[in-house]
């Protein structure tokens, strides 16, 4: 996340990005550019979706990419993560139209410059969502992905790596690691 460029109003944040061609977080009346991810992140996002779309074919649920803004209105943050499943009718904040508020699933690509953030400050964000039954970490470097599952009050980790299935019990689905990590590019 880059440095802040101003304390501003939501309003301002709205019109800064609907001014420019680059994306925007806010986090509590600060407004931070992001940085444009590489090639390689690109296509792991990618194929992380592609298999959750499969997966979740003919459920009420949705496979957004990292284009969906996302509000967390407890904490005053607005952002941007890789892959987004929403299950049932979409709910928005309301300061903002175009922000998803009620993601069943959020995947983040780690690399070196937002896994401390992933891992972090937006993770603590991202807990105070209700909605949100499963956090997924996808590593750049090498066939692990990791999940957090909300188990009543709880944060249940799991790991899996090359050779197994990652479970999705929210949503009654699994996923293939080496099937995600199959274009040998996505480790570069």
């Amino acid at each position: 996340m880059g440095d802040p460029v101003q304390r501003t109003s939501y309003a301002e944040y709205l019109a800064l990005e609907a001014e420019s061609e680059q994306r925007y977080e806010f986090v509590d009346g600060f407004v931070h550019a992001m940085a444009g991810g590489t090639p390689e992140h690109s296509r792991l996002a990618i194929a992380v979706a592609a298999e959750l779309r499969s997966a979740l074919a003919g459920s009420s649920c949705a496979v957004y990419g990292s284009d969906l803004k996302l509000r967390i209105d407890a904490t005053k943050r607005t952002t941007y993560a890789d892959v987004v499943v929403v299950c049932g009718a979409e709910q928005t904040s309301p300061i903002d139209p175009n922000a998803i508020t009620n993601p069943t699933m959020i995947v983040e690509v780690l690399s070196p410059s937002t896994e401390a953030s992933d891992r972090g400050e937006k993770w603590r964000h991202y807990q105070h969502l209700a909605s949100l039954r499963e956090y997924v970490l996808v590593s750049q470097g090498e066939p692990y992905v990791e999940v957090f599952r909300r188990e009543g009050e709880e944060w249940v980790l799991r790991t899996f790596v090359a050779g197994q299935r990652i479970e999705l019990p929210s949503r009654g689905v699994q996923l293939s690691v080496d099937a995600i990590y199959a274009d040998p590019r996505v480790r570069a």
